[in-house]
């Protein structure tokens, strides 16, 4: 059996490997972006407790979730720029990965507390400052729409940045949903506007948090990214000219934007040359955003791969 590994490069989805991390830059607006939020969250739940404002205290604890988010992706951020070594042998890229899952989580959980608190004060209504609300939600606005502001610049070109951008601007436009709710309270009076709009704010947060959750864990688990073909994948490598065979196709991501791929050819003509390498793996990288591919090459009608059988494509 004539056997050749060989891995060229990396790709990620939305650029070259070296886009696979929030630019040096982008630190200091993260560091900007906590402060404020970290500032805001502490307002925001004292007064949400002082006016027994419900959907004060439901949009503070989402916050806090976003201080943490930000703060994780910042360090996986800084994680993925590590150096790999003799025991983590990509690096530390799958930080990211943790850093999502970590949001997911821990965003679900505050959410539950959030509603279970709401579902009580709709049960047991007490009286809300109206004026209150809206003021301190005003305030959210400002300081959401300036955290997504910071990272605007860089939301077209890296995916992580992108949703920091897109989480920021979602929670200024759930603050507006706030000041919107005081404004019915202080016009009406109705103390259960207050715990209604807390579980509506819960509730889009779990919706929009629930892919989050779905994707980082099958990420975690090693599950081909959705956006790639697996089919596709296969056929294209199954096209190339002389592989009359293929098996042991994995398809995995490295990080939230590097993915990588490994197989076995079977060639009609036994080790083809680099030149089909090199081809077969940009081919890899600018059709299916694949940047880490490693291709065994094998000879056709030479001893059988013990994964042929059981590990087949």
């Amino acid at each position: 059996m004539s056997e050749h590994g060989h891995s060229h490069g990396s790709h990620s989805h939305g650029g070259h490997e070296g886009h696979t991390h929030a630019p040096k830059h982008f630190g200091t607006a993260f560091a900007v972006g906590i402060a404020l939020n970290i500032a805001f969250v502490g307002v925001e739940a004292g007064y949400g407790y002082a006016a027994n404002a419900m959907s004060l205290v439901a949009d503070a604890g989402h916050n806090l979730s976003d201080v943490l988010g930000l703060a994780a992706a910042w360090v996986a951020s800084v994680l993925v720029r590590r150096q790999r070594t003799a025991r983590f042998t990509y690096g530390l890229r799958g930080s990211s990965i943790l850093a999502a899952l970590f949001n997911a989580v821990f965003l679900l959980i505050a959410m539950g507390a959030v509603m279970w608190e709401a579902v009580v004060r709709l049960l047991h209504p007490e009286p809300v400052a109206g004026v209150t609300v809206m003021v301190v939600a005003a305030l959210g606005i400002l300081v959401n729409g300036l955290t997504a502001w910071l990272f605007a610049s860089g939301a077209k070109g890296d995916i992580n940045i992108r949703g920091a951008y897109l989480h920021m601007a979602a929670d200024a436009a759930v603050s507006a949903g706030v000041v919107v709710a005081g404004l019915a309270i202080w016009a009406t009076g109705l103390a259960w506007i207050d715990p209604a709009v807390s579980l509506v704010v819960a509730a889009l947060v779990v919706w929009a948090t629930w892919g989050l959750l779905r994707d980082s864990v099958a990420m975690s688990l090693g599950a081909v990214p959705p956006d790639i073909s697996p089919a596709a994948v296969e056929g294209f490598l199954r096209g190339r000219p002389g592989v009359s065979g293929l098996h042991d196709l994995h398809i995995w991501p490295m990080s939230t934007t590097s993915v990588a791929l490994t197989a076995h050819l079977v060639m009609e003509r036994g080790y083809p040359g680099n030149a089909f390498l090199i081809e077969t793996t940009d081919e890899l990288r600018e059709r299916f955003g694949i940047g880490h591919a490693t291709l065994q090459i094998e000879e056709a009608g030479g001893p059988d791969c013990r994964l042929a059988g059981a590990c087949a494509a």
